[in-house]
C-alpha cells in the first residue's frame, strides 16, 4: 500500500472516531470512495460501527450491499449494529449469510448475535445459536456467557440461565442485576431476593430491578423498605428509582416520602433533565389529591411529551375536576402535541363525570374506548345510543362495558333491559357470585318471585357458594363448607338478606360471597346437607 494511501486511511479513520466529525457520513463515505479505499474490509467495518452506534443501519446496509467481498471483521460489525438497533432479525439473516459464504464466525460474532435473539425473544432459535457456541467451543468466553443469560432471562428460562450463571467462575455485577432482574419478571421474587443479598457489590441497577420486581409484585411495602435501605446504603436513586418508588409511595399514602423524593429529584437535576420524573411526580400528587402541586410540576416541567399531558388529564378526572381536563385536552391539541391511546381514554372520562356528551374528536377506537364512551353516555340519559354503540362495535363487549349499561338501566327502571345486560355479565363471568344477585335483586324488584326462586341455581352449578361473613371471619376451612342448591325464599329467616319494600332481596353488605370450584369427583357422590351450615330442599 502506497504512503499516500495510508495517510488517507488515517485520514478516514481520524474522521470516523472525532467527536465532531463522525457524525459527517456521507462526506466520510465521499473520502473514502475518492481515494478508493471502498473495497476496504478495515476501513468499512469502522465506517458500519460508527453507523451503528448513530442508528443508521441503513446507510450501512447501502455500504454493505456495494461491498464485493466482505470478511469477517465486516459481518460483524454489521450483525453488533443490527443488535444494536434493530431490526434484530437481520442479524441472524446476516449469520446465515456467513455460513452460506464459507466465512467461519469468532468470539465476536456471537455476543451481539445472541443479543439479536434476545430482541426477538426467540427461545428456539436463541437455543440453536447457544448450541453453536457450544460446538465451536466458545461457551469459555464471558462475554458470550453474559449474551446467555441475557437471551434465557429474556425469554423467561430461568432454569437455563441459572444453569449457566451457576456455571460461570467471574461473575460481574451486570450478571447478578441480569439474574435478579429475570427472575422478578416470571413472579419468583423470593429467588431474586436471595440472589440479591448474595452480592457482594451492588449498583444502583440492582437496587431498581430488586425494587421494580417488589412493586410489580403488589410487595409495595417492601419495595419502599428497600428504598430506604438503598439510601441507607449510600446508593443515590436515579431516574428509574424516582419512576418506580412514586406509584408505590401514592398507592402506600406516603405521602412525606413523596416529598422528600420530589426535593432530591430538584436537587439533583433529575426533574430537569428526565421527563418521565416529572411525569411521575406529576402522577405521585394526582393520585394524593394534591393538586395544586401537580399543576405546579406540570406547568414548570422545562419538556413535556404526551404522557406528561396524560398523566394530568387523568389526574383531573381522578380528583373530579373533569371540566378542567377536558379544557387541558384542548389546550394540548391547540399546542399541536399528538394525542395517543390513552390520552383519549383520559379525556372520555372527563366528559363522562362531566356531561360534556357533544366534544368530537376522530380516533382509531380500542375497547378502552368503548368502554369509556358507552360509561359516558349512559351516564347522561343517553342509554339508547349507549346500547347501540354496543350492539355496533367492531368487538365483543367486555364486563366493563355491561357493567354500565346494567346500571344506567336500573336507573331509568328498564327491568327487561337489565335482566339481558346482567345475563351478559354472568356469561362473561360465571364465577362472579355478584352478578347472580343482581339477576335476583332485578327479578325482585320487578316482583317475579317464582324467577328468583329459580335464579340460585346457577350457584349450585357453577361452583359458586355463600358463605356468611361470620364463617369466613371463623377461619372456617373451606373444604367443610358445603354447596346447596339454594331455593327456598326460607334464605331471608337465615339472616342471609333482607327485604326492603319488597325490592331487595340479597345484600352484599351482608355475606361475603366466597368463589369455590366445585369438583363432585372427590365426593363420589352429592354432598350431604344434613349437617350444614343452612339447609334446603330439592
Amino acid at each position: 500500500m502506497s504512503r499516500v494511501c495510508r495517510e488517507a486511511e488515517r485520514r478516514v479513520l481520524r474522521h470516523l472516531h472525532g467527536r465532531k466529525t463522525r457524525t459527517q457520513l456521507p462526506q466520510i463515505h465521499a473520502h473514502i470512495l475518492r481515494h478508493h479505499l471502498h473495497q476496504s474490509n478495515q476501513i468499512l467495518s469502522h465506517f458500519i460501527s460508527v453507523c451503528g452506534a448513530l442508528d443508521k443501519m441503513g446507510y450501512a446496509n447501502l455500504v454493505f450491499h456495494q461491498t464485493q467481498n466482505p470478511n469477517l471483521l465486516f459481518f460483524n460489525s454489521m450483525i453488533k449494529g443490527y443488535s444494536l438497533c434493530g431490526p434484530s432479525e437481520n442479524s441472524l439473516l446476516l449469520f446465515s449469510q456467513m455460513k452460506n459464504r464459507g466465512i467461519w464466525p469468532d468470539e465476536f460474532t456471537f455476543a451481539p448475535l445472541l443479543k439479536s435473539c434476545s430482541g426477538i425473544c426467540d427461545n428456539r432459535i436463541g437455543k440453536g445459536v447457544h448450541g453453536v457456541v457450544i460446538v465451536v467451543g466458545f461457551e469459555r468466553f464471558n462475554s458470550i456467557r453474559i449474551g446467555v443469560i441475557d437471551l434465557y432471562t429474556s425469554c423467561g428460562r430461568m432454569e437455563d440461565a441459572k444453569k449457566v450463571f451457576d456455571e460461570m467462575l467471574d461473575r460481574d455485577v451486570i450478571v447478578w442485576n441480569m439474574m435478579i432482574r429475570g427472575f422478578c419478571k416470571v413472579g419468583d421474587i423470593e429467588m431474586g431476593f436471595r440472589l440479591f443479598r448474595r452480592m457482594r457489590d451492588w449498583s444502583v441497577v440492582s437496587w431498581n430491578s430488586m425494587i421494580a420486581g417488589l412493586e410489580q409484585s403488589g410487595r409495595d411495602g417492601e419495595a419502599l423498605e428497600l428504598f430506604r435501605e438503598m439510601w441507607d446504603h449510600g446508593f443515590e436513586p436515579d431516574d428509574a428509582t424516582v419512576v418506580t418508588i412514586l406509584p408505590v409511595c401514592a398507592r402506600l399514602g406516603a405521602v412525606d416520602v413523596g416529598e422528600w423524593i420530589h426535593s432530591y429529584a430538584e436537587s439533583s437535576r433529575l426533574l430537569r433533565d428526565f421527563i418521565s420524573v416529572g411525569n411521575s411526580l406529576v402522577d405521585f400528587y394526582c393520585k394524593c389529591g394534591i393538586l395544586e402541586t401537580a399543576w405546579r410540576v406540570f406547568n414548570e416541567m422545562p419538556q413535556k411529551n404526551v404522557v406528561s399531558w396524560n398523566a394530568m388529564i387523568s389526574g383531573l378526572t381522578f380528583n373530579g375536576k373533569g371540566e378542567l381536563g377536558a379544557d387541558l385536552f384542548e389546550e394540548m391539541i391547540n399546542k399541536g402535541v399528538r394525542p395517543n391511546d390513552a390520552t383519549f381514554v383520559g379525556v372520555l372520562s372527563c366528559c363522562a363525570h362531566t356531561g360534556l356528551v357533544e366534544r368530537d374528536h376522530k380516533i382509531e377506537p380500542k375497547l378502552e374506548h368503548f368502554g369509556c364512551m358507552v360509561d359516558l353516555l349512559a351516564r347522561n340519559g343517553c342509554v339508547e345510543e349507549a346500547r347501540d354503540l354496543v350492539r355496533t362495535m367492531p368487538m365483543r363487549p367486555n364486563a366493563v362495558l355491561w357493567g354500565s349499561l346494567l346500571s344506567a338501566y336500573r336507573t331509568i327502571g328498564d327491568v327487561k333491559h337489565a335482566e339481558c345486560a346482567v345475563k351478559e355479565l354472568i356469561e362473561l363471568e360465571p364465577w362472579n357470585s355478584g352478578n347472580y344477585v343482581l339477576l335476583s335483586n332485578i327479578y325482585a324488584e320487578d316482583g317475579k318471585w317464582d324467577e328468583v326462586e329459580k335464579n340460585p341455581e346457577p350457584f349450585f352449578y357453577a361452583g359458586v357458594v355463600c358463605v356468611p361473613s361470620s364463617h369466613i371471619n371463623n377461619k372456617q376451612n373451606p373444604k367443610t363448607i358445603q354447596p346447596y342448591k339454594l331455593i327456598r325464599m326460607e334464605i331471608l329467616g337465615a339472616g342471609l338478606g333482607f327485604q326492603t319494600r319488597g325490592k331487595v332481596l340479597f345484600s352484599i353488605q351482608t355475606i361475603e360471597y366466597v368463589n369455590w370450584s366445585i369438583q363432585w369427583k372427590k365426593y363420589g357422590e352429592k354432598p350431604s346437607t344434613e349437617n350444614g351450615w343452612l339447609s334446603g330442599q330439592d
